[in-house]
């Protein structure tokens, strides 16, 4: 019996002695680091339909647009025909719903990438990081092509300056 405890007793010290103090060793080249630095920078907290980019002109068939400083009221009754007929499905005009509201859009967005989103939403969605970052923000929902001519756009777009 007492070779049995001495068998023991050494079995659990030689134990103890190979699982050290818990302490790493620094100069082992077979520890990994387990401090990571942060090598990107922080996605912006800002919501993207918050986020103001007045420089993209977004993918499309769009590239420049000049809008006059008056507002065409023919091309604004025509414009908000178009968005109640085809938008309000997911645009409401003041607050989110499925997609973002056009209120105060122009403020964050280039008439170019608002028309180009209105005309070309699918290419927008997989080439232009802020329309992924809507679809993101939304869920998921893309927006559907709603196949408007550019006049019907344009005047989509002149209803959105009254907004």
């Amino acid at each position: 019996m007492k070779k049995s405890l001495l068998i023991i007793t050494g079995f659990c010290f030689m134990l103890f002695l190979g699982c050290g103090d818990g302490e790493k060793k620094k100069d082992s080249p077979y520890e990994k680091s387990t401090s990571v630095e942060q090598t990107t920078p922080a996605k912006s907290k800002v919501p993207a339909s918050e986020r103001i980019d007045l420089t993209s002109k977004g993918v499309g068939p769009i590239s420049s647009i000049t809008l006059p400083s008056e507002i065409d009221q023919t091309m604004v009754a025509h414009g908000k025909d178009v968005y109640e007929k085809m938008c309000t499905a997911c645009h409401k005009v003041d607050k989110k719903f499925i997609g973002p509201p056009p209120v105060g859009l122009l403020e964050r967005r280039t008439p170019e990438w608002i028309m180009n989103m209105i005309l070309n939403p699918e290419e927008m969605v997989q080439q232009d990081p802020l329309a992924k970052d809507l679809l993101m923000e939304f869920n998921g929902a893309p927006m559907a092509n709603q196949h408007l001519s550019e006049e019907d756009a344009r005047a989509v777009l002149e209803y959105f300056r009254t907004l």
